[in-house]
């Protein structure tokens, strides 16, 4: 198949969408389809040089819309070169071309959501959500109605979907999101470590991810404040910085006296990042919403046992393979998600390990990812 994925960047800051989106149109072309990303990125943005496959960048969109005037143009003209068009995320200019273009055709388009209908939004920005009420029957719903196909990456995300609009139509289909797993090369910890030397002899507990509220980030740090343990423990937080929150994280961080146990890295890749995995004596994730945690399947594949919230849309998956913990998304949840860690015996936390791996493999290494999305993709498609 020729397949064309549309996503409005591929910039890895932004969050977990361009890793998928870059992790499944890998696999695809390794099975032999013919993949073209359309992206609405500068031709010229540093992510893209580096991209190993067919990328046509239209540019910048204006606005928090993303509105592109070269978008449609290009779909008129190249659309019907694909045999399945994907659409990745909702909410701006992106999908509502791809309806324009596709719906009614005879090339099926399909939308993964990506996290985008999770009610946590109506519930923490009721004024957003009331405008997206007033543009949502003209626009999204019938992005939606129209897909062969809304892709939500778990169960919970599906579930927790169709609280967001009353008015609401879709052919559901659910298909995990992957990665690809790459042993951690040998010297990755030795030189994280002997970066932040204060991390060494230390349990280290590890965030990645956006410094973001939605992250639950200082809740954390109160959290670790409260940590009791006969052990040296550290926390590292490891993430871009996109609305200028680190500073107010930093002055938290002093007001709790943990300017020696807390370490801010930015965000890291390659071998950095492998040594920030390596460094780790578990993941944690206190998130308040998340659709599915890249970075929670990345610490998975690296056998790190999770610490997460209840609102990370793939708890289930993780509580079943008994990969990890779960707790609520408040303080108090936080502090016994911390506390339940640092008190499990050591024979224990190497099962642990051993069943992060086991989930990894089973639920979300990358080639189970593509053959679950290509099932969907081959569906004979439903009359309109």
């Amino acid at each position: 198949m020729k397949i064309l994925q549309l996503v409005h960047t591929l910039d890895p800051s932004v969050g977990g969408v361009a890793t998928s989106v870059l992790a499944l149109s890998r696999g695809l072309a390794r099975r032999g389809h013919k993949i073209d990303i359309v992206v609405l990125d500068e031709a010229s943005a540093p992510w893209i040089q580096d991209v190993d496959l067919s990328v046509h960048a239209l540019g910048s969109g204006l606005t928090s819309y993303r509105y592109s005037r070269a978008l449609l143009p290009w779909l008129r003209k190249h659309g019907r070169e694909y045999d399945r068009v994907v659409v990745n995320g909702i909410w701006q200019y992106l999908s509502l071309a791809a309806w324009r273009r596709y719906a009614g055709s005879s090339i099926p388009y399909y939308v993964f959501p990506h996290g985008m209908l999770d009610p946590w939004f109506k519930e923490t920005f009721p004024l957003k959500h009331l405008k997206k009420w007033l543009y949502w029957p003209w626009a999204e719903y019938r992005v939606l109605r129209d897909a062969a196909g809304v892709i939500f990456s778990s169960e919970e995300e599906r579930l927790q979907a169709r609280k967001s609009f009353r008015l609401y139509r879709a052919r559901e289909k659910v298909s995990p999101l992957g990665v690809e797993a790459s042993p951690i090369l040998p010297d990755a910890k030795s030189e994280f470590l002997s970066r932040y030397s204060q991390l060494q002899n230390a349990r280290n507990l590890l965030f990645l991810g956006r410094l973001h509220p939605k992250k639950g980030c200082d809740i954390l740090l109160d959290a670790f404040a409260r940590l009791s343990s006969r052990e040296s423990t550290s926390l590292i937080l490891a993430g871009p910085d996109q609305i200028g929150w680190e500073k107010d994280l930093r002055r938290q961080v002093e007001s709790l006296n943990l300017t020696d146990r807390v370490v801010f890295t930015g965000m890291l890749r390659g071998a950095m990042k492998q040594g920030a995995f390596a460094s780790a004596d578990a993941f944690v994730l206190p998130s308040h919403q998340e659709n599915f945690g890249i970075s929670v399947v990345e610490a998975l594949a690296a056998g790190i046992p999770v610490l997460i919230s209840n609102r990370v849309n793939i708890w289930r998956e993780i509580d079943a393979d008994r990969a990890g913990y779960i707790e609520s998304d408040d303080l108090a949840g936080t502090t016994r998600l911390l506390q339940r860690w640092i008190d499990t015996p050591p024979a224990e936390r190497e099962t642990i390990r051993q069943s992060a791996r086991h989930c990894f493999a089973q639920r979300f290494e990358i080639d189970r990812a593509v053959d679950s999305l290509l099932r969907i993709l081959n569906e004979p498609q439903a009359a309109p």
